[in-house]
């Protein structure tokens, strides 16, 4: 059965919004792995933009957000939805859904925590990225297929190999139309290229595929800016499961963790 292919928005941006929670996708949302669907980083940006504009609150900032890929997440009109799950002074959980074609594609659920001044303990132990101009551009095009791979700008640090990666990305394409989201939503948008950068096997026919079936990320403190570091590690398993692995910075240095469990298989 051929499957239909989806009524794409144009524009110079992932999305356009349509009102009431609704978008529709641009070639820049396109995925890796399957043309018909949307690449789960712009996704993961416009359920982080949702959330950050869920009964918004000054005390309290997105620590964490746990994302789970329900299927393939269908290019074209789509439908975003956010409540609270459990509501609190000083923490908080809140979820967002995506929605086609009847039925839940991404659901992502996040904590926000009241915040203080703690900066007399402040540490990390996470190493820093050489930044980004200190690094060669690199065209992801060559490995990865696909509309959002094509809008991103990339710069690869050196002793980069299949396996163990630190890249920084960035895109001139806003998130949506209306160009309002936050540094955190945009950044989000992002994070899901970690599987894609320091693949250990080339993807495609004739190899195998290493799809995620979720998203995890940790931060601890509040990123910004344009660009995203990663500097991740990808592990495959002998039963057919791999771990993407990822210490996420921004500009300023690190800020966070990620981590991505794979379905690996033949292709």
């Amino acid at each position: 059965m051929t499957t239909a292919i989806p009524e794409l928005a144009d524009g110079n941006f992932y999305y356009e919004s349509l009102g009431g929670g609704r978008y529709r996708s641009t070639i820049h949302a396109q995925g890796a792995w399957n043309p018909e669907e949307q690449h789960m980083a712009p996704a993961s940006g416009i359920l982080a933009d949702a959330l950050v504009r869920h009964e918004p609150r000054e005390d309290v900032r997105i620590a964490r957000i746990s994302y789970e890929i329900l299927g393939l997440i269908p290019g074209g009109e789509f439908q975003v939805s956010t409540s609270t799950l459990r509501p609190g002074r000083t923490i908080e959980l809140i979820q967002a859904e995506l929605s086609a074609r009847g039925r839940v594609a991404i659901r992502a659920a996040a904590w926000r925590m009241i915040t203080s001044d703690t900066s007399a303990v402040a540490a990390v132990e996470d190493r820093p990225l050489p930044a980004p101009d200190e690094c060669k551009p690199w065209d992801g095009a060559i490995v990865w297929p696909g509309g959002y791979i094509r809008s991103l700008e990339m710069r690869v640090a050196e002793g980069h190999r299949p396996g163990s990666g630190r890249v920084w990305i960035r895109s001139e394409h806003p998130l949506t139309d209306k160009e309002d989201s936050s540094d955190l939503a945009r950044l989000m948008g992002l994070v899901d290229t970690a599987n894609g950068i320091a693949a250990r096997v080339p993807p495609g026919q004739g190899s195998y595929i290493f799809p995620n079936v979720d998203l995890q990320i940790h931060m601890y403190r509040a990123p910004s800016g344009e660009w995203l570091g990663l500097d991740n590690e990808v592990s495959f398993g002998s039963d057919g499961i791999g771990l993407t692995s990822t210490v996420l910075h921004d500009i300023n240095g690190p800020f966070g963790r990620a981590e991505q469990i794979l379905t690996l298989r033949k292709s």
